[in-house]
């Protein structure tokens, strides 16, 4: 792709952005794209050395092109955030100088009149500056923002003669784009923070050989070697040692986790207790850390429907504010209430109604593990009537035992267990891994299994020994044209079973259990209590057991014995008379998780199934989140509509004041900065969202 091509990934690109016009969602910036990748979603960039605003490293001596910000201002690559903050707030003190200086030589030098005046001037020509070279670069870039506004108050008061006033409504003004630009850089700093989470540098082992790299250069396959109290700098597998790892800054929970050889942890997680060495797995974007990087940049460049609506309209708001000063000039002859309409009029606190407030939930979300794709998802997600849960690996605990093994005839309990551990030996089922944890247990060899095939929620054919053999759920054996013996015992006992069948004989059954998770029945009564009226469970396990969980946590309804279709089916009623969200694993249940209004992937951490089928990922199982995520949602929506009302009122009320007379030019620049501020702090009130969920999990591990 050449330099002079946009970024086109049509209507919807799969990272979540909206794209059009050029423009990728990756906080709202324009970007020209060539080959290779930056951070923000799998979006290509050209970018002059350094980092862009939105926190991405980029390659030295690249073309780039100006970004700009959801609220319209300019704001170059160079830095962290908006670059250019730094070099407004130089011209805010600057000019705020010479006007205070102008103040001064009024009261303790009258005949300086002269020297007072023309240090007003010049302290509002420099706080003037800024705000004027942006609007001028927004006409020139063919864009309409607030700027102008202000732009055309500050010259009306410099064409007045009103030096110290222009100044002081500029100072004000500056300072209000200043927070704004500052706030609205919410994706960027996020993006900060996480980066500053994977050390630099790895220790990477070649030969029994430690030698320091740099983490960038790591490949999959690598064998590396990381320090107890280090972070890892990417995705791995351990190959030896053991270690505690906190995996806070990923799962949100404050509890560490034991790993050992065989386990993976994830980039950005911080080793505690061991000296382990790893094999590398995922590196730079793909790893769970990337990922959760997209997941941050993709929601915070998102927009709820509310702001879709605002933005439809605003390029009208400009010219009728224009036409009002003109109106309000023509009739009354009084500049000083023009100059106090543009200034009032201009929609800081509107404008950033939403930012905030998106920004802040974005950020508590992302503290409790919780990675929203988009900013619609979570507004939806105050308006779900009916859940619908995945049994196994989320209500329960998803790591099935062997209960009981039931040899017909003259088979034995060995030879049973020897034949399906064989069978399921090249499965990951759930009920696979238990059948070869008890057989590794107990010590069995197993047979060389040829011609596996596996039938996704039905069961194994393998061959053993030339014999054909098959492992499955009841109703595929006789699909299968196999005669079963009576089996109504293990039902009632509520245990999962699957038959062993070796040629046209079936051995006997296993029988399997899964415990609920602890906190399941308590999510269940929290989610009535926010005003979920249908809570409901499928499963492709047997009847006796989904009824037996169904009962425990009295769910509305469930299904049992479901294919993925099924589930698919079931969702599907469901949706005729609610708004649906559906909880999986994201693994076997990503037709059921697409099918939903709102999709939510359990345990997502690692899982690209996962965060690719769901609208929101959880990167913990606990099942606590999901109460919170309503809460979270039904606290944003409202935020935002204070912020919304707020705002509006801030801007009609005071043009109607400013109309009549009834307010200065300088108690409108203060009266903007003021409402600026109380839309951050009513917006950061999201921040503190779930502390007392994170309170909990510190008192448990204390």
């Amino acid at each position: 792709m050449n330099k002079e091509e946009k970024h086109v990934h049509g209507a919807n690109c799969t990272c979540g952005h909206d794209h059009a016009a050029g423009k990728c969602g990756c906080g709202g910036h324009d970007h020209n794209h060539e080959a290779g990748k930056c951070g923000c979603g799998g979006h290509d960039h050209d970018h002059e050395a350094g980092k862009c605003g939105c926190g991405h490293d980029h390659k030295h001596g690249e073309e780039t092109e100006r970004h700009y910000c959801p609220c319209g201002h300019d704001a170059p690559v160079g830095g962290a955030g908006h670059d250019r903050n730094m070099g407004r707030m130089s011209f805010a003190v600057t000019g705020g100088i010479f006007i205070i200086n102008s103040f001064l030589l009024e009261w303790l030098f009258p005949a300086q009149e002269f020297a007072a005046m023309l240090s007003a001037f010049a302290g509002a020509v420099i706080l003037a500056l800024p705000i004027v070279a942006t609007a001028v670069k927004d006409l020139l870039h063919g864009k309409v923002y607030m700027n102008e506004l202000v732009a055309l108050a500050i010259l009306a008061a410099l064409a007045s003669g009103s030096f110290q006033e222009a100044g002081i409504i500029a100072f004000f003004l500056l300072v209000t784009i200043i927070i704004e630009t500052r706030t609205a850089s919410g994706a960027q700093r996020s993006i900060e923070e996480l980066i500053k989470l994977t050390p630099n540098t790895a220790r990477k082992v070649v030969d029994g050989v430690e030698t320091e790299v740099e983490a960038v250069r790591l490949q999959v396959g690598d064998i590396i070697r990381v320090r107890p109290g280090e972070n890892f700098p990417v995705d791995a597998k351990i190959i030896q040692g053991e270690s505690t790892v906190n995996q806070a800054s990923i799962t949100g929970e404050s509890v560490p986790v034991d790993k050992s050889a065989g386990d993976e942890v994830y980039a950005g997680t911080q080793n505690l207790t061991g000296l382990v060495d790893l094999e590398v797995t995922k590196v730079g974007s793909d790893t769970t850390l990337g990922k959760v990087k997209d997941m941050i940049l993709a929601a915070e460049g998102s927009r709820p429907p509310v702001v879709r609506i605002i933005d439809r309209y605003a390029g009208y708001y400009t010219p009728t504010v224009l036409m009002l000063a003109y109106v309000t000039w023509a009739f009354t002859g009084d500049m000083s209430r023009v100059i106090t309409l543009m200034v009032i009029a201009c929609p800081c606190a509107v404008v950033l109604a939403t930012p905030t407030a998106v920004v802040a939930a974005v950020a508590a979300a992302a503290r409790l593990g919780i990675l929203i794709k988009n900013m619609s998802h979570l507004e939806l997600a105050a308006h779900i009537s009916a859940f619908v849960f995945d049994k196994t690996g989320t209500l329960t605990d998803g790591i099935l035992s062997v209960v009981k093994i039931q040899p017909f005839g003259e088979i034995k309990q060995a030879e049973l267990l020897k034949t399906a551990a064989s069978a399921e030996r090249y499965s990951n089922h759930p009920t696979a891994l238990a059948i070869q944890k008890i057989a590794s247990d107990a010590g069995l060899q197993l047979d060389e299994a040829a011609d596996f095939r596996e039938e996704h929620g039905k069961g194994v054919i393998a061959s053993i020994n030339g014999a054909l053999c098959r492992i499955g759920r009841a109703n595929w054996m006789l699909e299968q044209g196999l005669t079963l013996p009576d089996h109504a015992a293990e039902e009632q006992a509520g245990m999962s079973v699957v038959y062993v069948a070796s040629g046209n004989t079936v051995l006997g059954w296993i029988g399997f259990k899964d415990k609920l998770r602890r906190e399941s029945l308590d999510m269940v009564k929290t989610l009535r209590n926010n005003g979920v009226r249908y809570v409901s469970m499928v499963t492709g396990d047997r009847a006796s057991v989904a009824e037996t969980v169904a009962e425990t946590l009295q769910l509305d309804d469930f299904r049992s014995e479901c294919l993925p279709e099924g589930k698919v089916e079931f969702v599907e009623n469901l949706k005729r008379s609610n708004r649906v969200a559906v909880v999986g694993d994201g693994v076997n249940d990503a037709p059921a998780l697409a099918a939903g209004d709102l999709g939510i992937a359990m345990g997502a951490i690692g899982s690209d199934v996962a965060i690719n089928s769901a609208s929101i990922a959880l990167m913990t199982n606990d099942l606590r989140r999901i109460p919170m995520l309503l809460v979270l949602s039904r606290k944003s929506r409202m935020i935002i509509n204070q912020n919304l009302v707020f705002g509006m009122v801030f801007v009609i009320g005071g043009m109607a004041l400013s109309v009549f007379g009834w307010m200065t030019p300088i108690a409108a620049a203060i009266l903007h900065t003021g409402s600026t501020l109380v839309i951050i702090f009513n917006s950061a009130r999201l921040v503190r969202t779930g502390e007392e969920l994170t309170f909990e999990e510190n008192r448990q591990v204390q």
